[in-house]
């Protein structure tokens, strides 16, 4: 009697222990996400061909606390509400069918994520050659984006000046991009974080 009693016991403590291991491990995995690193899937092919459709990418959530992005970085944010439908730039004479690139994003963000890579900082002097970035003067060396081609987007030779505290993005795929030139830069306060490696597909595993 006291045998049975004692086995039943010992069941029902080590599945309340399971139950403690599973619940703490998803509560781990849970503050990872949300706190630490957290995985983005590449939607569009505006970051090919260093990232190409339904790639899979680890974003540190953390970093970008403690440090301010570089030049190259690829990040993940929100953009400016309306980024996702149709570009909007906060000043009407820049962007999309002029001559410079937008200076000034809408002051409301989108709820959705993108991925580009950061080409200019505060107080860097912007401009764009045949999609590639003319920065405080100097052409910039871009080995890994993928030619204009001569869509739209490709020129905008007149200077522009990125705001305190924000970051000028663009994809990589330069022809195929809605980016930073036709709906500003990103406030630092919008950025989510910096994609540091690739874990999908296995033939892509590595660091970026």
């Amino acid at each position: 009697m006291s045998t049975g009693t004692t086995k039943s016991q010992s069941g029902s403590g080590s599945l309340l222990e399971l139950v403690l291991i599973v619940a703490t491990a998803l509560a781990l995995a849970l503050a990872i996400q949300a706190f630490l690193v957290k995985p983005y899937r590449i939607p569009s092919p505006s970051m090919e061909p260093t990232l190409a459709i339904g790639q899979r990418v680890l974003v540190n959530r953390l970093g970008n606390r403690f440090s301010q992005p570089d030049v190259g970085e690829v990040m993940v944010f929100h953009p400016p509400a309306g980024a996702e439908e149709a570009s909007q730039c906060a000043n009407p004479g820049e962007g999309q069918g002029e001559a410079s690139p937008c200076s000034r994003s809408t002051q409301r963000r989108a709820e959705v994520n993108f991925i580009k890579r950061v080409v200019g900082v505060p107080g860097d002097r912007i401009a764009i050659r045949n999609g590639r970035v003319v920065r405080n003067g100097v052409l910039a060396r871009e080995p890994f984006v993928r030619p204009c081609e001569g869509e739209g987007g490709c020129d905008f030779p007149q200077e522009i000046t990125v705001p305190p505290g924000h970051y000028f993005m663009m994809g990589d795929n330069r022809g195929a991009s809605d980016d930073s030139r036709f709906w500003g830069p990103v406030p630092r306060d919008w950025l989510i974080g910096g994609a540091f490696a690739t874990y999908w597909p296995p033939g892509r595993i590595g660091p970026l």
